[in-house]
């Protein structure tokens, strides 16, 4: 008797919490926001990035308002991953500005030696505004984005861009 109950009280502890997986034609969240993981395609019409043709963002838009972006050209130079904020502006809508540093390449091998390397070189701002389908998985959108020296002066680069982006479900 004592066993059979203590048998069905860890099947019960073990059964707490577990739930169905979501399903693939899952919203990615309740109430049409952005929270969750994002690929888009990024086709900038003017500035630095415009002869890129085949530019990727992929992004983390966290509950709370905060973001993280990264692209497939974080390599070309090495920059880390942009860091900022979005918020809803009305139902489907939303504004998301996130910033990334920029390096600048070692002149030589030799700087490379002493310590040095890609060096900071300024950072850029992204501005996007955002519209989200009515069913929640894709977006489209409209991107400005200014560039700066490392003394917070524009400089030359910046351009506008339009984004097509899609939920990264199962």
């Amino acid at each position: 008797m004592i066993t059979s109950n203590v048998t069905l009280l860890a099947v019960a502890l073990l059964t707490v919490g577990c739930r169905e997986a979501p399903s693939s034609d899952a919203k990615p969240s309740e109430g049409n926001d952005l929270v969750g993981a994002w690929r888009a395609k990024i086709h900038f019409t003017s500035g630095a990035f415009a002869t890129i043709g085949d530019l990727e963002f992929m992004y983390v838009f966290n509950e709370g308002g905060t973001m993280t972006e990264s692209s497939n050209y974080d390599a070309v130079p090495p920059v880390p991953p942009a860091y900022g904020v979005w918020r809803r502006t009305a139902p489907d809508q939303f504004e998301a500005k996130y910033t990334f540093y920029v390096t600048k390449p070692p002149a030589g091998f030799d700087d490379i030696a002493k310590g040095g390397g890609w060096l900071p070189a300024g950072y850029g701002v992204f501005v996007e505004t955002i519209t989200l389908a009515k069913d929640g998985k894709s977006f489209k959108s409209k991107m400005k984005y200014d560039a700066f020296d490392p003394g917070g002066k524009p400089v030359e680069g910046g351009g506008e861009a339009y984004v097509e982006g899609a939920w990264m479900g199962f």
